[in-house]
């Protein structure tokens, strides 16, 4: 039987491209979202038709309590998770000093601290196992940030941090923990941007173009099949941008 996988901010985007690379080749999946409860119920209709299990939870994976009825909720249903994807995240664009403080915190916890909750939950099961996946999504702007981006930034970097230093605390357990760096993904999170700006940056990555969910849904795959000795890494999927 395969693993288990679930996917954070899935109902949508990265997240949705995700779980329908792994639902194609007859994962079960979990899916969940803090956000869009009709959303999500449409993505997990069209989840639904590859024909394998499909669990969707309106949940904040920023906040521990309710992931952890979650993660009891899935283990009680489908069984332990296998394959984690830290996807779920939120941005803003504007000055540091411009932000309210409440709004600065909501981006830790959403893009950060959900990591950090998910892989805390899942991982006792995987040592267990003596196998597991972990992968997270993060952002070039975690390598080299973005002015006007700054706590987004930050915590795309806290994300790549923790990818390397809990890489090595987990190999002795054979369990992977990897990153992916993306790039500009043509997403819903550039609809603030305006035709002209989308062409300006378009002009600046070297592919011409931006990345397509379905291109990190397909690398998420190859990373979870791909060799065991890739750990602890933080892998870049932007068109030779940065």
């Amino acid at each position: 039987m395969k693993e288990v996988v679930m996917v954070t901010g899935a109902s949508r985007g990265i997240g949705y491209a995700v779980a329908e690379r792994f639902a194609k080749e007859g994962y079960p999946i979990v899916i969940t979202c803090s956000k869009g409860e009709e959303e999500l119920e449409i993505a997990k209709k069209r989840l639904d038709q590859y024909g394998g299990r499909v669990l969707q939870f309106l949940a904040d994976a920023g906040n521990y309590q309710q992931m952890k009825h979650v993660l009891c909720e899935v283990e009680h249903r489908l069984g332990e998770v296998g394959i984690l994807v830290n996807n779920a995240g939120i941005s803003w664009i504007g000055l540091f000093q411009d932000m309210e403080c409440e709004l600065y915190e909501q981006i830790v916890r959403t893009n950060l601290l959900s990591v950090m909750h998910c892989s805390y939950l899942v991982i006792p099961g995987m040592i267990r196992r003596k196998a597991g996946k972990i992968i997270n999504i993060s952002s070039v702007w975690g390598n080299i940030g973005a002015s006007c981006e700054a706590v987004y930034s930050a915590t795309k970097s806290g994300i790549n941090g923790f990818t390397k230093a809990l890489g090595k605390e987990l190999a002795p357990s054979s369990i992977q923990v990897n990153a992916l760096a993306c790039g500009v993904i043509d997403t819903r999170m550039n609809s603030c941007l305006t035709e002209e700006e989308k062409e300006q940056l378009v002009e600046e990555i070297p592919a011409r173009r931006f990345g397509q969910v379905e291109e990190v849904a397909d690398f998420v795959y190859q990373i979870v099949i791909g060799p065991a000795y890739l750990n602890g890494q933080v892998i870049t999927l932007d068109g030779g941008w940065s």
